[in-house]
């Protein structure tokens, strides 16, 4: 098996008010090759920010901004049991998982860390059931309402967009959804300037990537 090169070191940096809580985080990281930690100073060149806290609130997740020193910065969140903040809020200010302080284990936080690192994340289930929640009442009081899903595309506009990744023309689109060939140009107008996509071919690579055709 080939040698892991600097290159492949996951950068971690480490923060927490409690200094003891701040050295075990740490300790942590010490014997696996797989990450490094980054002292506080160069915090900004971290890929990813343990950040530690008795209690996860609107004003821990403000702290976060001061943290993170790049708009891009993921945060692995590690609690005590006093979870009152919005996850949404969380998730919008970097954070891609949380673990328990009193129930993980060193194995657990480093696989955390590396799941993040693939472009995962990790929620315990109270978590994981109040943002499905939260998902639930914005699709049906937000969204459906003007006609839009979750990736902020509507079902019709799904619908135009997968006949064009056919390949099939806007006069057959028309025919096969029974609008007119204007009601399909328009559709489409609407969806690439929304979304600020600059042709057919751009539309349908952005639905492929995000996942929705």
């Amino acid at each position: 098996m080939p040698q892991q090169t600097p290159t492949d070191t996951l950068r971690v940096a480490v923060h927490s008010p409690d200094a003891v809580v701040l050295a075990g985080l740490a300790s942590f990281l010490q014997h696996d090759h797989r990450v490094q930690e980054v002292p506080p100073e160069r915090m900004h060149e971290a890929d990813t920010v343990v950040a530690a806290f008795d209690t996860i609130d609107a004003t821990t997740l403000d702290q976060l901004n001061a943290l993170s020193g790049k708009p891009d910065t993921r945060f692995l969140l590690v609690a005590g049991r006093h979870w009152r903040a919005d996850v949404s809020a969380a998730i919008d200010r970097g954070v891609r998982a949380v673990l328990w302080r009193d129930t993980f284990t060193p194995p657990v936080f480093v696989r955390t860390l590396l799941t993040i690192a693939d472009g995962g994340g990790s929620l315990p289930p109270t978590l994981q059931g109040a943002l499905m929640e939260q998902v639930r009442w914005t699709n049906q009081e937000v969204l459906a309402p003007r006609g839009l899903a979750a990736s902020g595309v509507s079902s019709r506009e799904l619908d135009v967009l997968r006949l064009v990744s056919e390949g099939r023309e806007l006069s057959e689109i028309a025919t096969k959804l029974s609008y007119s060939e204007r009601t399909v140009k328009y559709i489409l107008y609407g969806l690439m300037k929304r979304l600020q996509l600059r042709n057919r071919a751009h539309a349908v690579s952005y639905a492929i990537r995000a996942g929705l055709i």
